[in-house]
């Protein structure tokens, strides 16, 4: 298959890290040379066909004003789509931990793209933050490097350092939350192997909240000599922004003893703009590696005086006192450099950390203040510094093999793909930096006596409360109907915070909120929230997420037909998946209310719900009208499920009754939309009502999931026959039709093979329905097509666009995305829990295991769902 053929193209397997296993780096994950250049340019969509344009040209103008009038108040829309992101071909894996902020390491050694304040994200590189090696023999300094391939625009800074380091002679392999750098440097015959570390670790509810970063420094001395060789790691007392200069900035070296380590460090005190934040970088001191330090430098000034202090003796000068605080116009940075002996043909190794101790956050509305996650373990007073550091440096073995745990099944699974085993984990990069948060959660806070919808349930007391971006660019937290999709990640891995989002949105069932707004599509003054509806999102960090929910202003999404059913769908997947009889018996009255609201979309009381004639459910520019594929499979899957709970809480009138309404609806949905190959996309008499919608089996996929599919195919929902055709038809015109298959499924095609542009949205790739659809693909046995469908998403963002790190929502063939940084890849992790279900069958079945892709067997990894949950 291609996507076997193509594997080593810049990424996948690759001869980039041979010879250097020994140093931990894996032979799979995101690998490029720090000179690589993409084979392709990428831009954002700005151009839209002209019968596109005709429809939106109302909505536009309506967001023109909606623009203008919050830009007056200081606030940003919820999507800015006057000032699309242009993507950078930089980005790596992100450091920090989940909800606590990231900062992300680009590829060529950059520190770059901040999500520090919750929700917002700066995209600026800080030339300073760097790491530089200085080599000495003899008493002599013979090499002074800083080790990036980047020169930096700002010229004092690009005269004072050596920078430039050969991308030719250093790779970088991304898996994560680990990333490796490798740096040769042939004429002293030094190889230094840069190890980063997150403690990103399935079903580990503390150190996953951590906000902090390891970078452990293998260094090999391969000559024939001893020499001394000192990494030097430098630090901005902020993030290269004009409030950088705002004054009263100041750093302060600290000490911190433990049992296992020793650690010396420097603050950097007031280093957030518009709340409390201490960061601190720091290294570990031993027998055989000192550390020196450079409390506070001019990055402006006095750049080249560092450089010449670690240039004479390979140290720095280590001032006990703190800095004076930094007067308004001026920035301040610190180093901490260690400095070891390495014989002939030896090694010696360096550990570092990067922390971040900003306890105490708040929205743009500032009005509420919240304790994030760590601060259950750390403390919230803001003196957690010197803590961290030394807990981070002490425990990263514990993490590293944690993570090993977890990854090394899949990764040694030879039958899987090698770029699956990159992307899966590398796109599980969002659940950090998503502009995650994570916080406690009390009856105080918010006020729940004031708001009775925020009242935590016991587990958001115990877990804490979860919300990520539905996108860098989209700042809505947790879209519901995108959740959908990227849940399974959270579901599989954390799944106490996948129950703390499903607690919070069941309290929003019943919940109303009679604040009004205009919808942009059609200037319709509504209420906001109405009861028994779900909520598109939990709120807009401009605004007050989780007390004022509804940040969507494009339409009223309380009719919208995927979102009620998609709550019922989630809600049993999770029982399914965590087995918590308490969680199903909470939620089944809610769901009871959610079905009783989507009946009501039932026009015509033949049992399947109907679409008004607008894009009323998550395809938002796409017009649907009467029965439709997606929506209506969604709502005949939901009464499946809602037949399963009645039956396993012992509801028998309650199952009655939605079988009633299953087993119409099951007749009627086939007559109106089976073709005798596929589902048609609508029952309208428009000309595009029968094109083939990628996405068109999304119900059937979540039933296989909810393991509520039989085998035989007896009192399916769905015939499976007719989703296996569904599916090959899928393959054949959606998948191989683009690019021979190596570029994802594309949301539409008309039966002529030609693309439907109707809408903006069905001529574009999603790349996490992509990854969705190869799951649902395989579950139903067809392994290798699943595989080629989601290879083409891999190949077009991580080789040959770029987009590695901030894979977009949407593409399309002229090499337009939208929306940077999506949650909706996160289904990927569906595609994993197929896999493993499948396993599962086959050893139920007495088989074994079973072949997949290229005809061999695939050793089945036992019980994946346990082994990929260290404690």
């Amino acid at each position: 298959m291609a996507y076997q053929a193509l594997d080593r193209v810049g990424t996948g397997q690759s001869d980039i890290a041979d010879g250097c296993s020994e140093y931990g780096v894996p032979s799979y994950g995101y690998k490029v040379k720090l000179d690589h250049k993409f084979p392709e340019k990428w831009k954002p969509l700005k151009r839209l066909r002209f019968h596109q344009i005709f429809s939106l040209i109302i909505p536009f103008v309506r967001f023109l004003l909606l623009f203008r009038r919050l830009r007056r108040v200081g606030r940003r829309p919820f999507i800015d789509c006057m000032r699309p992101v242009k993507h950078k071909p930089i980005y790596g894996v992100p450091i920090g931990g989940i909800g606590a902020g990231t900062i992300n390491r680009g590829w060529k050694g950059e520190f770059t793209r901040w999500s520090i304040t919750p929700g917002l994200y700066t995209y600026k590189t800080v030339e300073i933050n760097q790491f530089t090696v200085c080599i000495r023999r003899h008493n002599q300094t013979v090499y002074q490097q800083v080790l990036s391939s980047i020169k930096p625009s700002n010229k004092r800074l690009r005269s004072a350092w050596k920078w430039g380091f050969p991308g030719s002679q250093a790779s970088y392999t991304g898996l994560y939350p680990r990333a490796w750098t490798i740096y040769e440097i042939p004429e002293h015959q030094v190889k230094l192997v840069c190890r980063q570390v997150t403690p990103i670790i399935p079903n580990d509810y503390k150190n996953s909240s951590l906000p902090a970063g390891v970078f452990v420094w293998d260094i090999i001395n391969d000559s024939d000599e001893n020499l001394d060789i000192s990494i030097m790691f430098t630090w901005l007392n902020g993030m290269a922004k004009k409030t950088d200069k705002a004054g009263g900035r100041w750093n302060e070296p600290f000490k911190a003893e433990g049992e296992k380590a020793t650690v010396h460090g420097v603050k950097l005190h007031k280093a957030h703009p518009t709340m409390e934040c201490t960061m601190g970088i720091s290294a570990v001191e031993s027998t055989d590696v000192k550390v020196s330090h450079c409390v506070a430098f001019d990055p402006e000034k006095e750049a080249a005086d560092l450089w010449k202090d670690l240039m004479e003796d390979g140290a720095l000068g280590s001032d006990t006192e703190p800095s004076q605080a930094t007067a308004k116009g001026h920035r301040t940075a610190t180093a901490v450099c260690t400095s070891c002996k390495v014989p002939a043909s030896g090694t010696q190794t360096a550990e570092f950390a990067i922390v971040w101790d900003m306890p105490t956050i708040n929205f743009k509305l500032d009005g509420f203040k919240y304790n994030r996650r760590y601060t259950k373990f750390f403390g919230s007073d803001g003196k957690a510094t010197s803590a961290l550091s030394l807990y981070s440096l002490e425990n990263y073995p514990d993490w590293e093999r944690k993570i090993d745990a977890w990854q090394q099944p899949i990764l040694e699974d030879k039958n899987l793909p090698d770029w699956y085993k990159s992307a899966l984990f590398n796109e599980l990069y969002f659940i950090s930096d998503g502009g995650t948060v994570w916080v406690e959660s009390t009856d105080t806070c918010p006020n729940s006596s004031l708001h009775p919808h925020t009242h935590p349930h016991e587990v958001v007391q115990e877990y804490g409360r979860f919300a990520y971006l539905e996108g860098h660019e989209y700042r809505m937290y947790n879209t519901y109907d995108v959740h959908f999709y990227a849940s399974f990640a959270l579901a599989m891995l954390w799944p106490k915070l996948e129950l703390s989002v499903q607690y919070d949105y069941g309290n929003l069932v019943e919940h109303e909120d009679h604040d009004t707004f205009s919808d942009l599509t059609d200037g319709v003054t509504t209420q906001r929230k109405y009861k028994g509806s779900i909520p598109h999102d939990v709120g807009d960090p401009e605004e007050e997420p989780w007390v004022k929910v509804n940040s969507y202003l494009l339409h009223d999404t309380t009719h919208w037909r995927d979102l009620n059913t998609k709550f019922i769908l989630m809600v049993f997947r999770d029982y399914q998946l965590t087995q918590d009889m308490d969680f199903l018996k909470h939620m089944w009255p809610k769901c009871q209310i959610v079905m009783e609201c989507a009946k009501e979309h039932d026009t015509d009381g033949d049992g399947v719900i109907d679409n008004c004639g607008k894009a009323d459910q998550t395809y938002d520019v796409w017009v649907v009208t009467g029965a439709s594929a997606y929506c209506g499979g969604l709502w005949l899957a939901a009464l499946r499920c809602m037949c399963e709970m009645a039956t396993i809480l012992d509801h028998p009138d309650a199952k009655e009754d939605y079988q009633s309404i299953l087993d119409k609806g099951k007749v009627s949905y086939n007559e109106k939309l089976w073709n005798g190959r596929y589902y048609n996309y609508d029952s309208s008499h428009n000309h595009y009502s029968d094109s083939i919608m990628a996405d068109q089996t999304a119900g059937h996929w979540y039933l296989r999931a909810s393991e509520l599919v039989n085998q035989g195919g007896h009192e399916n929902v769905f015939p499976t026959a007719n989703i296996r055709s569904s599916l090959k038809t899928i393959y054949e015109m959606n998948v191989m039709g683009m690019k021979k298959g190596t570029f994802g499924a594309v949301n539409g095609v008309r039966p002529n093979g030609k693309v439907d542009s109707t809408s903006l949205q069905g001529e574009e790739v999603w790349t996490g329905v992509t990854y969705a659809l190869a799951a649902n693909m395989i579950q139903e046995g067809m392994t290798e097509e699943g595989f080629q469908t989601a290879y083409g998403v891999y190949h077009t963002c991580y080789e040959r666009a770029g987009l590695g790190f901030q894979t977009p929502e949407g593409y399309q063939k002229r090499r337009v995305y939208r929306s940077l940084g999506y949650m909706r890849p996160l289904s990927i992790w569906a595609m994993q829990l197929a896999l493993e279900n499948q396993d599962k069958q086959a050893l139920k079945n007495g088989e074994g295991p079973i072949p997949t892709i290229n005809g061999d067997p695939r050793q089945t990894n036992g019980d994946l769902r346990q082994a990929n949950r260290p404690v």
